[in-house]
């Protein structure tokens, strides 16, 4: 199983949360889809995985590496399901993360990062997860509060989950990834 994404993924210790997993983390801090692609092959195909968990798009929607529309990071998402269909590598793409302004630090992450832009995002994966058999993981609302937002407990800055956030994480995670393995049957 490899994990790809940017920070979210980068500083998420997988070995704490899924212990005895030989589960690999291919999560680069502030990178975007399109960078994702670039390393695609060396960072997922050649290492054969049976389950690959996406967790990408965040930076995209807060203009990292330039403007992007939606229409550009679902592209995105479909090359990596198309590439990683075409070496029968199980996917499941994770719901972009709810984000928050509750601090100070917090504010600038969360004008960057819209939340009709991530909600869209996440309806057009969950949509396009059922019309062509990947396994679609709603991390959002798990960590969503009554506002709209990531709960404060689940996160230091706003952004990223702490390790109360990553804890509801987990086992979400872990059923996603049973649920692609059962697709193998």
């Amino acid at each position: 199983m490899i994990f790809i994404g940017d920070s979210i993924t980068d500083y998420w210790r997988l070995a704490d949360y899924f212990p005895g997993k030989p589960y690999i983390n291919r999560g680069i801090d502030g990178q975007t889809t399109p960078q994702m692609l670039v390393r695609f092959r060396q960072d997922i195909i050649d290492l054969h995985p049976k389950v690959l968990v996406v967790l990408a798009g965040t930076n995209d929607v807060a203009g990292v590496t330039g403007r992007t529309r939606n229409e550009d990071i679902e592209a995105n998402y479909a090359s990596m399901a198309e590439l990683a269909r075409a070496h029968r590598i199980h996917v499941v793409f994770s719901s972009l993360l709810p984000v928050y302004n509750y601090t100070e630090d917090a504010k600038e992450s969360f004008a960057l990062r819209p939340a009709e832009r991530i909600l869209a995002l996440n309806r057009w994966l969950k949509d396009y997860c059922s019309k062509n058999g990947f396994v679609y993981l709603d991390y959002f609302s798990a960590l969503v509060d009554d506002r709209g937002m990531m709960k404060r407990d689940l996160s230091d800055d706003g952004l990223h989950p702490n390790t109360a956030g990553y804890k509801i994480m987990a086992p979400l995670a872990e059923k996603a990834i049973a649920r692609a393995l059962a697709s193998q049957q």
